[in-house]
């Protein structure tokens, strides 16, 4: 961990500009890796349409966040392989603990893997009873473009670059704000093997 002071974004959103070091990055870009032997990066479908995501997922933790036709829902287990997710990496429980000031554990730790142009339309993450828990967001590997407004999808949105070991939060306010990718910038960094951008998220689920 770098030791970094945080920058308030807006009410309720806070982001440390590489809070992990390089060598942390690479640390936890190779734990990631490993992890998806046992729970393998697939393309979830969206509701109704069926339509596969852009991004590759995958989860760790004791629960793990799925998209399918008939609707979104935490999962016990891969909906691929059937098999319960693997542990979460330490190194995001610590983070949990010195960022998310909340008196109970993250439960997922969902992890988009953007390659090839990938990226993530505007949406609220609101599948979730714990709603008085930030979400805490780490970037690895390519920069990309975020944007994020407030509680709906009309109103005035910000953008800013995430680089690689960034950590992004939002809750109280912000929690149920509307949130994207809008590009990855390919090739601006070699840390992902293959290319591309990891994006780990951390989130409470059940009432503490």
């Amino acid at each position: 961990m770098a030791v970094v002071s945080p920058l308030a974004l807006a009410p309720g959103v806070t982001l440390w500009r590489e809070y992990f070091a390089r060598v942390a990055q690479r640390a936890l870009v190779d734990e990631v890796f490993a992890l998806a032997d046992a729970a393998p990066f697939y393309k979830p479908r969206m509701p109704k349409s069926g339509k596969p995501f852009s991004v590759e997922e995958t989860n760790f933790g004791p629960l793990g966040w799925v998209s399918e036709p008939n609707g979104y829902r935490y999962a016990l287990t891969h909906p691929v392989t059937g098999s319960p997710w693997p542990a979460m990496p330490p190194a995001m429980l610590d983070l949990w603990n010195d960022v998310a000031d909340f008196p109970a554990p993250p439960e997922c730790c969902l992890v988009n893997l953007y390659r090839d142009g990938a990226k993530m339309g505007a949406h609220q993450d609101r599948d979730e009873l714990a709603l008085d828990a930030p979400v805490v967001s780490v970037s690895l590997g390519d920069d990309a473009l975020f944007r994020f407004g407030g509680t709906t999808r009309k109103g005035p949105t910000q953008s800013i670059a995430l680089s690689s070991g960034d950590v992004l939060t939002f809750g109280g306010v912000a929690r149920r704000m509307f949130h994207g990718v809008d590009r990855v910038v390919a090739g601006s960094s070699q840390l992902v093997p293959g290319g591309g951008r990891l994006n780990l998220t951390l989130r409470r689920v059940s009432p503490k």
